[in-house]
């Protein structure tokens, strides 16, 4: 719900712009692409961590590409900000706003009051329930039961279980079914804690609440945490109570900071099902660049997951999301919300 210029936040306009808009527009493209002058922008509720970092470069690169300029407003986990935000850019007069994450209940009207405008909006992992905002999201459903299937397999379908989740993200609300799902499938599979935090920290955060469930659950031998903060909190905990030996760590989403902790020796995160975040990123400004063009699209734009266990990793020697997309090719592409005049050679 894998991470994305982390800058104090305005009360005007945003402060970064990635690149200004060329003058000669998009060869071949189709109106208002051809001539350019496009404004798109990319309103974020997270930006801490790799995930949403990677996004948002993915974002960029493919705006270039389309000669758009990109106006990012950088989130905080901050909901009304995120919403003052939304009303910026529609007094900027943007042609389309992508929203990357947030809470339905702040954004619902403000998205809408954008439609009125004729401003086309994109949300990517929050489900605004409007039948004119397509979402973006990462297949989170075949995510989450990629890792569990691979929990199944490595621990067999009786263990008991924490599990790290926060309700009320549409990714994690994805997941979460699926969990549910596999448990009541496995009656052998015993939730003993859930836990978890969504902030600035929260890595640490989530390390700290950890500690504190491994502690009083000693009988806790895999974890699914299916958001890389929350796994990356876990193995802090793990290490921190030396136990990492007896803990096993099933998570979604990737970076090359996780792919580090996972490959590292004797680490706990023993397994990751990710989407790449730069090509999610660029989906998102694709399919905001298709609505703009007048395009026709599907209301859901799934991109696909790629399970990545800790033997994978280490057999392909893969020590970087670069690596990654180098030794597995399904991982740097994908031809969601693709277009012949949208240049898709970005990374």
């Amino acid at each position: 719900m894998k991470r994305l210029a982390r800058l104090a936040l305005s009360a005007a306009i945003p402060l970064f712009v990635c690149e200004a808009a060329l003058a000669g527009g998009l060869a071949g493209a189709p109106a208002p692409f051809d001539k350019g002058g496009v404004t798109i922008a990319l309103i974020s509720y997270i930006s801490a961590g790799d995930f949403f970092q990677s996004y948002q470069a993915g974002a960029e690169a493919q705006a270039k590409s389309l000669d758009v300029d990109l106006r990012v407003f950088p989130g905080r986990q901050d909901a009304a900000k995120q919403r003052e935000q939304v009303l910026q850019a529609i007094n900027l007069g943007v042609s389309a706003i992508v929203l990357d994450h947030g809470l339905p209940e702040s954004l619902g009207d403000v998205a809408q009051q954008a439609l009125d405008k004729g401003i086309k909006v994109v949300a990517f992992d929050v489900n605004l329930d409007n039948p004119k905002i397509p979402q973006v999201e990462q297949s989170d459903h075949e995510l989450a039961q990629l890792a569990l299937d691979q929990a199944a397999k490595d621990n067999g379908k009786s263990f008991k279980a924490g599990y790290a989740y926060v309700a009320g993200f549409a990714p994690l609300d994805r997941r979460n079914e699926v969990w549910e799902k596999f448990k009541s499938d496995n009656s052998g599979v015993v939730e003993k804690a859930r836990f978890g935090v969504v902030n600035d920290t929260t890595a640490t955060s989530t390390a700290d609440q950890a500690k504190a469930v491994l502690s009083a659950n000693p009988d806790i031998k895999v974890v699914f945490a299916p958001y890389d903060e929350f796994a990356r909190g876990v193995k802090l905990a793990a290490n921190d109570l030396g136990i990492a030996d007896r803990l096993k760590i099933y998570s979604a989403d990737v970076s090359t900071a996780d792919i580090q902790e996972i490959t590292e020796e004797g680490s706990p995160w023993v397994a990751t099902v990710a989407t790449n975040p730069a090509v999610v990123g660029a989906v998102s400004v694709r399919t905001a660049a298709l609505q703009v063009a007048g395009q026709e699209i599907p209301h859901r734009i799934t991109v696909k997951p790629t399970l990545l266990t800790q033997e994978s990793l280490r057999a392909a020697g893969v020590k970087t999301i670069e690596d990654l997309a180098q030794k597995v090719p399904a991982f740097s592409t994908s031809d969601a919300a693709s277009a012949s005049w949208i240049p898709d050679k970005l990374f």
